[in-house]
């Protein structure tokens, strides 16, 4: 009888270990518990939704350790890739989604598979038998939270995630605001038009910087004690961090010309990123927030071009919890203490859509290969995918450990190669050429192994 796997979490990790296994001969029940269990942060009951923002960030397979990572996926056949490439939207050089087709497209992907079954409903405690992978992501329900730290005797580690508002673009006054990528950076006119920019002058920019430090926040509750991953910070947690922080981050003015006043050069700019494929939707770059609802229309219209602005989705901010994977699981994504349940996805402790997605790649795979008699070594630490195992299973510290995005400082270093940012091209280069030759190899091994099995 083909082995049964069922795996909890339709998000970006649960969703593509589902099309990994299923396509590795498995039967999959996914389970799900949205729409009937809601979270804050979800709309939908769609698998695969997008929450925080629509970008895979940069497609850069040469230069960057995520456009890496999505190289590998579309070579492991990956669903999650696949569906994004088929909705993208035009951002210069990164990976932006169409999100609601996106997520439409790889809901009805799994339903329509033979192989996978798709069961709604909220799984509340860690079972005791049969070949599980939790794939909750870090809005883990609240009794699946606290039977996990039961098995494990140790509290998860939390942080605070934040949300960024979406602006309708018919209330965006264009003749303040205007259309381009950074340095113009892009392949087409759309590409190199994606971004839409609102600049500020010094004044407007002080101006703003105190309405931000000044303006009503969330407050957490009593004994909440988590900080926030810095790749996701609030502007105001970076603007507490002194005035010139927006400026140099997420409002930086370089590679950007105001064809309304080519001749002054803006004090700050801020970004808006298309968030659908008709163009009617934009998200504020970088714009993630704790401000309260009605301080976000007062402090976000001080922007240019945003006075008259109509918002779809106010921002807005959540406890995300995670494992302290180095010590509760081993180089197969196992619970040590409980070997038939794996976990992937942002609950191990890897942070984005592409590093989830990547972790439930390898978990379906590796379950697949275990229970078809065929066991899977992960892949080398040389590729991306092998760097983020590795160091969420063993190659991170445990007492200081925190949500990682892929990056080249996880590779094994390239012997012979210079160091600082002189050589760093090259050096990059060569990272994602060993890369992509040891993720190949890996590849065509485990599919040896499948057809000798």
């Amino acid at each position: 009888m083909t082995p049964e796997l069922h795996i909890v979490g339709g998000g970006m990790a649960g969703s593509e270990a589902a099309w990994q296994a299923a396509n590795a001969g498995l039967r999959v029940v996914l389970h799900e518990m949205r729409p009937g269990v809601g979270t804050f942060a979800h709309q939908t009951g769609l698998l695969g939704e997008m929450v925080c923002s629509n970008s895979f960030r940069s497609d850069d397979n040469e230069q960057n350790a995520v456009g890496l990572l999505h190289w590998e996926m579309r070579q492991a056949g990956g669903l999650i890739m696949d569906c994004a490439d088929r909705h993208r939207l035009p951002a210069g050089g990164a990976l932006a989604v169409d999100r609601d087709p996106f997520a439409q497209t790889v809901t009805d992907r799994l339903r329509a598979h033979p192989n996978v079954r798709v069961e709604a409903g909220e799984i509340t405690g860690l079972p005791r038998d049969g070949h599980w992978i939790i794939a909750t992501g870090p809005l883990t329900s609240s009794a699946l939270g606290q039977a996990i730290a039961a098995e494990t005797g140790a509290d998860a580690l939390a942080f605070f995630d934040a949300i960024a508002p979406i602006v309708y673009f018919d209330s965006i006054d264009m003749s303040k605001a205007w259309m381009q990528s950074r340095y113009d950076k892009g392949e087409t006119e759309e590409e190199r038009t994606a971004y839409l920019n609102c600049p500020m002058d010094r004044d407007q920019y002080e101006a703003f910087i105190d309405a931000l430090l000044a303006a009503d926040k969330t407050e957490f509750h009593q004994g909440e004690t988590a900080g926030y991953f810095d790749g996701c910070l609030p502007i105001e947690v970076m603007a507490e961090r002194g005035r010139e922080t927006l400026r140099f981050g997420p409002m930086k003015p370089i590679g950007l010309t105001n064809p309304h006043q080519p001749e002054v050069k803006p004090h700050a700019v801020v970004q808006l990123r298309r968030d659908n494929a008709l163009g009617t939707l934009y998200n504020i770059v970088g714009f993630q927030t704790k401000m309260k609802y009605g301080a976000q229309t007062d402090v976000f219209r001080r922007i240019p071009g945003l006075e008259n602005a109509g918002f779809a989705r106010l921002g807005g901010i959540h406890r995300n919890t995670f494992l302290n994977s180095p010590t509760l699981i081993d180089a197969q994504l196992r619970l040590r203490s409980a070997p038939h349940i794996r976990f992937a996805g942002q609950i191990t402790g890897v942070e984005g859509y592409v590093e989830s997605a990547a972790m439930g790649l390898l978990a379906g795979r590796m379950a697949a290969a275990e229970l078809t008699g065929r066991p899977l070594d992960a892949p080398p630490p040389t590729t991306a995918t092998g760097a983020l195992v590795t160091h969420i299973t063993g190659g991170a510290e445990a007492k200081t450990f925190q949500p990682m995005n892929v990056n080249f400082g996880l590779f094994p270093p390239v012997a012979g190669l210079k160091g600082g940012r002189r050589g760093r091209k090259d050096r990059y280069k060569a990272y994602t050429d060993r890369a992509k030759a040891d993720w190949t190899g890996w590849l065509a091994g485990a599919a040896l192994d499948a057809a000798r099995a």
